[in-house]
């Protein structure tokens, strides 16, 4: 799966119950797991232990976990479940109708010492045939190979953060909420300009979405 070497192989099948028994799951996040969701099988684990590479500061293991759907489309928040339940970093392959798309979320540990995580923004490829959803290999430690796959599955979202070099992949997410706040900003201002009767009050609001306009454009420019 994904092009991932046969020393990462795991496939292991995961009951749903595994994580909807949780105590802290209501009533509609169980709901989501038995109607949206047939099969959870943890096919692949990226690691120095199945393959060569170094361990990683921030990043111990890269779970590949295929997610087999009973329709479209889910509930990203089932994901988002997943996620806080496994201490480890995931890529979700999800699968419906013979077609596969990967999906991730920058992922980082929360400063509480224990192994809880700060689930981020999800990001997913196109809907593709298995065989050619292939992902490449790229790092020598733990941590650069996940911040590749998360650069490579976000694709033109995170493409510009990708062209600076000294951009972090936090900050390049980090951007990437900014610069989605900033197009929710111009939408509303776009919407009240078109509403307001009074003159004076739309140079204002004009005024106010040029400058926004332009603290999106800096934010979006590889230079």
């Amino acid at each position: 799966m994904l092009g991932l070497p046969k020393a990462t192989e795991f496939n292991k099948r995961i009951p749903k119950q595994k994580f909807y028994e949780n105590i802290s799951v209501t009533p509609a996040m169980r709901r989501i797991f038995v109607d949206q969701i047939n099969t959870i099988y943890w096919k692949n684990k990226i690691a120095p232990t199945t393959l060569n590479l170094e361990a990683g500061n921030n990043v111990s293991e890269i779970e590949v976990f295929e997610v087999k759907l009973n329709s479209l489309p889910l509930d990203t928040a089932v994901l988002r479940q997943i996620d806080m339940d496994i201490p480890y970093h995931i890529i979700f392959v999800l699968e419906y109708n013979g077609l596969c798309q990967a999906w991730t979320a920058y992922k980082e540990k929360t400063s509480g010492g224990n192994k809880a995580f700060k689930v981020e923004k999800y990001y997913h490829t196109e809907w593709l045939p298995e065989d050619e959803l292939v992902l490449k290999l790229d790092g020598l430690n733990m941590d650069s190979v996940y911040e590749s796959y998360v650069r490579q599955i976000a694709g033109d979202t995170l493409i510009n953060a990708s062209a600076n070099v000294s951009e972090t992949l936090k900050e390049s997410v980090e951007r990437d909420k900014q610069i989605q706040m900033l197009n929710k900003q111009i939408e509303n201002l776009q919407t009240k300009i078109r509403r307001e009767k009074q003159f004076n009050r739309q140079i204002e609001l004009n005024a106010e979405l040029k400058k926004i306009k332009k603290e999106l454009e800096v934010l979006t420019s590889c230079n």
